[in-house]
């Protein structure tokens, strides 16, 4: 597989694994998030906001997916961005605030970023 067929397939995957992480942070309460182990009694704006921005970077994912040319920084953000969401719920399962389900959960935002990572690696600068 192409370098720029298998970030394009991580940038489509991504969509779908952010979408159903969106609506669980949104919906605490909801039987998707219900094996998370995410507390359900908070206060709306926190959850509709996490929400919003996780779903925010799915489109993101999407419309990479869809360039042409595909924006080398937009997927250095991509990548920072799935490392923090793995480094913030691994410091929190370390801690004995979030269940392992949501830590295992979470290893896929690490995985999403080895690979942003490693396509911008070995992909240098377009020119021309």
């Amino acid at each position: 597989m192409d370098r720029d067929r298998l970030i394009r397939a991580a940038l489509w995957a991504s969509v779908p694994f952010n979408a159903a992480a969106a609506f669980g942070l949104a919906f605490p309460a909801s039987p998707l998030a219900a094996p998370f182990g995410l507390p359900s009694m908070v206060p709306q704006p926190y959850p509709a906001m996490l929400g919003a921005f996780v779903a925010l970077f799915g489109g993101l994912y999407a419309w990479l997916a869809w360039q042409p040319q595909i924006p080398r920084a937009m997927v250095g953000f991509s990548a920072i961005g799935k490392l923090a969401a793995f480094v913030i719920v691994t410091l929190l399962w370390l801690q004995g605030r979030v269940g392992t389900p949501l830590a295992l959960a979470g290893t896929g935002d690490l995985l999403f970023a080895v690979i942003f990572l490693h396509w911008l690696r070995t992909t240098g600068p377009r020119h021309g």
